[in-house]
């Protein structure tokens, strides 16, 4: 493995390290037991629920590699009989390994979904399509990853096939790779739009850096994966001199354990550190101010999906049977931008603008809200009252 040199008839090209796989398989144990507790702790299993699936397949693929690591070669010993069960083994380590990235793309996506429900005012897209329409380009994105990898691991398959399943692996990737670049294009909107103003909320700046750090994670591994099938990667295992014509990512061990398990690893171990379930709420109704100072309450809409209906969703990862999205109301709007700015002024103001003057201005804004607003600024804000204009006497001033 040192020098390149490909070891006759073993699956893996090279005599795997017996050791990394140990490592890896505990590590993402680790990792797939925290995700787990965090989804019971923060109640957030659907929004961090790919991120537990992917930590669970990755231990389960680098346990089956251990296997693979004293069991490597595609022939029984003494005999020219293929050796179904090692080659088994091979195949669905790998297939495990790598469907996991574009499904933490997805994660990803429906992260960046809940933080445009938390902050709706400037999103760039309906929350409810960001999991549609990622989740669409995603689909399909797994679908040609799956069968590529399945395919072009497979050295039992003819050259054809193995050309085949290469050749939908890059499309993948490219495919991949288009829908990072549109992630940022989206993510940077929101953001700066949130910076203009003036939203330096923990849940948004947290959430968008973690965000950001992991797609970097997957965009260096995609391009590790594009240059990987960029080059020769037909397996002919009964032809040495073939074999060593194998582009070096498929000759050296190292490059899969740095670009492969060791960054998708560091993007696991990210949201055990930084799950969006200890700051983005769990209610869709919750937003947060269009300044960010505090959070507004709307009215909870019933999810009348039938359970048929919510599965199906699950399934189609989110193309279809979403749930209905209407933008917070005039009212809860009306809250913030009318009530809420002529409070500010009466506090920087005080002697120009009085209480009563406010709750007057308030009232003819937004009538249905200002007195629930009222006792909640009041009480946030300390503001001090005179005996004529009391808490308990908002109502009738209104």
């Amino acid at each position: 493995m040192a020098d390149g040199e490909p070891v006759p008839g073993s699956l893996y090209v090279y005599a795997p390290n017996k050791g990394a796989p140990i490592f890896f398989t505990v590590a993402y144990g680790l990792s797939a037991v925290g995700h787990i507790w965090q989804c019971f702790r923060y109640k957030c299993w659907k929004l961090m629920f790919l991120q537990v699936v992917c930590a669970v397949l990755f231990t389960v693929g680098y346990a089956m590699r251990e296997y693979g690591a004293y069991n490597y070669q595609y022939l029984i010993p003494g005999t020219d009989t293929l050796d179904n069960q090692n080659l088994l083994i091979f195949i669905l380590s790998q297939v495990f390994i790598y469907i996991c990235p574009p499904l933490l793309e997805l994660s990803n996506y429906h992260v960046l979904g809940r933080l445009f429900y938390y902050v709706p005012y400037f999103a760039p897209l309906a929350p409810n399509r960001v999991l549609s329409y990622f989740g669409a380009l995603m689909a399909l994105v797994e679908t040609l990853n799956a069968l590529g990898v399945a395919l072009s691991s497979n050295s039992s398959s003819s050259a054809s096939q193995q050309t085949l399943g290469s050749n939908m692996s890059i499309a993948s990737v490219v495919l991949q790779l288009f829908v990072i670049a549109i992630f940022g294009w989206i993510a940077g909107i929101f953001h700066r739009r949130c910076t203009k103003a003036n939203i330096h909320a923990k849940t948004v700046k947290t959430t968008l850096a973690t965000l950001y750090v992991s797609m970097a994670l997957i965009l260096i591994r995609c391009i590790y994966r594009l240059v990987e099938h960029s080059g020769n990667t037909e397996v002919d295992l009964d032809n040495p001199e073939a074999l060593r014509e194998l582009t070096p990512i498929l000759r050296y061990e190292w490059f899969f354990y740095v670009f492969e398990a060791t960054l998708m690893f560091i993007n696991s171990l990210l949201w055990n550190i930084w799950n969006p379930g200890r700051y983005i709420p769990r209610r869709h109704s919750v937003y947060l101010s269009p300044d960010g100072t505090f959070e507004i309450e709307g009215e909870e809409k019933e999810d009348d999906r039938s359970p048929l209906a919510k599965a199906g969703h699950i399934f189609t990862f989110g193309i279809l049977f979403h749930r209905k999205y209407e933008r917070p109301t005039s009212i809860e709007l009306n809250v913030y931008i009318h009530s809420y700015a002529a409070f500010r002024a009466a506090s920087a103001h005080a002697k120009q603008l009085t209480f009563s003057d406010w709750l007057t201005y308030a009232a003819l804004t937004a009538p249905q809200a200002v007195l629930a607003l009222t006792s909640r600024i009041l009480k946030e804000q300390n503001l001090g009252l005179d005996d004529a204009t009391r808490l308990d006497n908002v109502a009738d001033c209104i």
